[in-house]
Parts: structure tokens; sequence; C-alpha cells
């Protein structure tokens, strides 16, 4: 179900009245959150269910288990790994499959001339697998490094891995901030209603009038690029600019109004990234729940910045390529990965400063109107 469908403006008022009027105990509420984000994630396809309902019992139970067995290390370090690989196996069956058979399918060939006549599955790709698959696996992470206690209220649990306003698109939640909200009461807030209503015409105004707009001109012209002249293109470029931002940004606008309608707070996904002074500024201000994953879960435990230039380096190669990964099955992703953790490298050889005093502060919670 997408947001500017007219299921979903059926959708979300009944959803909302039920909530609030009807369901007024927070299991009650919990569980139609549940339900509600199962109806909005299987309306293209109720086989997709299957995986975040196994996602969501994989995390789950792990968590139980690194609670169970809190004094043996060794055995939480195990119960951790077997619930990351289970998770990232199902994440690159469905989404990198096709991709590596076909890379090394042209690899061999070209290298040894011999065709190795391996064929690619036809496969679906789940909607919102990669924010998901994320979303679960810091949970387990959490709890293996006690920044979070696991939950025994598996519908607690799996509310927070499906609640359908960031359940496709992100802003990416974690644990810390997400799961706390659903084990507590919560009351009815007209204002704050107000607020993510306002907050959800401004996303959509973003996605439906400038990036839709924006995209239609792109796709005329973009495909005989070839005939266009330099102005033309440039012109092309600063559309394109707008179209990716208000997409991206205006989802995270209506994913985190409608959080709001609920009364759950999400975090802030975007902070003005086009008036960044510097690139590092910038990837500090742009899908900032999926760059502050990667940081928190690869770039630190690898070691960050905290350890020799060469190994900062290598760290920060290391994320970006994942990140191109992460964002496609592609090598172009991958380029372009690694053309970012090129650029950022420069600033880490030459010891250039890009944190400023002034620089604007992020805002943990998503806000009215943010941009």
């Amino acid at each position: 179900m997408l947001f500017n469908s007219y299921e979903f403006l059926l959708f979300l008022p009944i959803v909302f009245l039920l909530y609030w009027f009807v369901f007024r105990n927070k299991r009650w509420q919990n569980l139609l959150v549940v339900v509600a984000s199962y109806v909005f994630y299987g309306w293209w396809d109720w086989r997709f269910l299957l995986l975040i309902i196994f996602t969501s019992f994989c995390s789950y139970a792990s968590g139980l288990l690194l609670e169970k067995y809190e004094r043996r290390r060794g055995v939480q370090k195990t119960i951790s790994a077997a619930n990351i690989v289970v998770n990232l196996a199902i994440l690159g069956f469905f989404k990198y499959f096709n991709f590596f058979v076909e890379s090394l399918s042209s690899l061999v060939s070209g290298v040894f001339g011999y065709e190795l006549g391996w064929v690619t599955l036809n496969i679906i790709l789940p909607v919102g697998i990669s924010f998901y698959t994320f979303q679960a696996l810091s949970y387990s992470i959490d709890v293996y490094k006690h920044s979070i206690k696991a939950t025994h209220d598996p519908i607690e649990f799996f509310a927070y891995i499906s609640f359908f306003p960031q359940l496709v698109a992100g802003p990416i939640e974690r644990a810390t901030n997400l799961l706390p909200q659903f084990q507590n009461e919560r009351r009815f807030d007209y204002a704050k209603s107000v607020d993510g209503l306002r907050q959800m015409l401004w996303g959509f105004f973003k996605k439906l009038v400038v990036a839709d707009n924006c995209a239609a001109i792109v796709n005329q012209y973009w495909g005989q690029y070839q005939e266009l002249s330099g102005l033309m293109l440039f012109i092309l470029g600063i559309l394109f600019t707008f179209q990716i931002y208000c997409d991206f940004s205006g989802y995270s606008d209506i994913a985190i109004g409608c959080a709001r309608l609920f009364g759950i707070n999400l975090m802030r996904n975007f902070n003005l990234p086009y008036f960044s002074r510097s690139i590092p500024e910038f990837w500090r201000r742009w899908h900032i729940s999926l760059t502050t994953w990667f940081r928190d879960y690869i770039y630190f435990p690898l070691g960050g910045s905290r350890c020799s230039k060469w190994k900062t380096i290598r760290n920060v190669f290391v994320v970006w390529g994942i990140s191109g990964l992460w964002h496609g099955a592609n090598w172009t992703f991958v380029c372009w990965g690694l053309y970012h953790a090129v650029i950022l490298n420069i600033y880490n050889v030459l010891g250039i400063k890009t944190k400023r005093e002034n620089e604007p502060k992020l805002v943990e919670w998503g806000g009215a109107l943010s941009v």
C-alpha cells in the first residue's frame, strides 16, 4: 500500500479511530498496530508477510536467548552471530542472489572463457526488506551490547519491527528509541495529531508536487540525453537533485507525521542536507537513520577513526562499499559507494576538519515542516 493511494486514504482514518477511541489499552493498541501494519505491508503480496514474521521471530527469540545466557559471553556471541547470519542470508538471497550469480558468471566467462550455464531466479524483491532487516538486527545487537534489555512481550516487539508508517522506507529506527514507546501507555494529544497532519501535508507536497513533477520532466528527456545541449543537461541535473531529495525526504516526513498521529516519535531523517558546507557534513544530514546505522554497527566496531590512519581509510571503504551495495544490487551502486569513500578519505588523509561550531545540530525527533 502506498501513502499516495486511495487505499491509504481510507486505511489511515480507520486505524486512527480504532487506535484512540476503541482500543485504549496499550496492549490492544499494540496488537492493532501489528494487524494494521501487516494489512498495509501485505497489500502488495501477502507472501511478503512470511518473511517479516520470520525475521521478527528470529530477532525476538535471539533477544530472549541473549538474556538467558547473559553470563556466558561465548554463547551470546554464537546466538548474536547466528541471528545476524540468518537475517543477512534472507536479505542476500532476495536482493543479491541474481546479482552475484550474474557477476560470477561474467567474471568466469571473461577470464577463462568458460560459460557456467547458471541460471538466475525470478525472485520478487520484498518491499522494505532492507529497512526492517536492519531494524531487527539493531535490536539483537543492542541487547548483546547491553544497550537495551530484551523484551518479553512479542506483540510489542512485532509492533516495533512492523510499524507501518516507517516500514517500507524508513526512517530505520533503533529499539532504544522506538521499542520503549510501545511499552508505555499513550494518550491522545490533539496538538500532536495536528502537528503530525501538518508534517504529512508538507511531505505530500514535496513528494507529489515537487518530486513527481520533476520526475516527469527528467524521465521525458533523460532517455535522449545525447541530443541535449549542455544547458539542458544542467537544468535536468538540477531538477533531478530536487526530485531525489523531495522524494526521499517527503516520504520521511509523511512517515514521521503519520507516526505522530499515533503518539509515536520517529527520528528525523533529513537535516537541510543541501546547505552543507562539505561532503562529510552532507552525509551527516542526508538519510540520517541509515548513515548513523552504518556508523554505529559497522564503522565503530571496525575501529572507526580511533585507530591508525590506514585502518581508518580501510573502514571508510568497507562502510561505503556496503552502503553502495545496500542501495541496489548493481555494480554502479558499489562504484558510487567507493567513489564517496575516496572523497571522504581525502578529508581523512589531509586532516581536514568538517565539523563546525555553528553546524546545525541534529534534531533527535522529526518535527513539523522539517526539511
